[in-house]
């Protein structure tokens, strides 16, 4: 597993609202048998998410907003299907992590 990698909620409850997770933990630590993970959710309306906090990305030719404020942990073995990466928008996942944890 790699960080920012994109993976499908398989959860029949929640996919519906979240339908992504992306990976934002740290490699140095996959001997942990859980992964730090933002939920993911269409965007609808991207004006309607605060932008430094819940960046948008496109994800199949569809917007999505990363829900940094909702950020979690899920088992290692929940993440399964992989979709993809978003590396090319960890500038902006950095930005949302440290809004969220620093106000910067």
């Amino acid at each position: 597993m790699k960080q920012y990698d994109l993976y499908e909620n398989t959860d029949p409850d929640s996919q519906g609202s979240y339908p992504y997770f992306v990976d934002v933990q740290t490699g140095l630590i996959e001997d942990l048998n859980s992964r730090v993970v933002i939920p993911i959710a269409p965007a609808v309306d991207a004006k309607s998410f605060p932008k430094n906090l819940c960046p948008i990305v496109e994800i199949k030719n569809k917007q999505f907003a990363l829900l940094t404020h909702q950020i979690t942990t899920v088992s290692a073995s929940f993440l399964d299907c992989k979709e993809g990466s978003l590396l090319l928008n960890r500038d902006d996942i950095i930005s949302a992590l440290d809004f969220l944890l620093t106000g910067i």
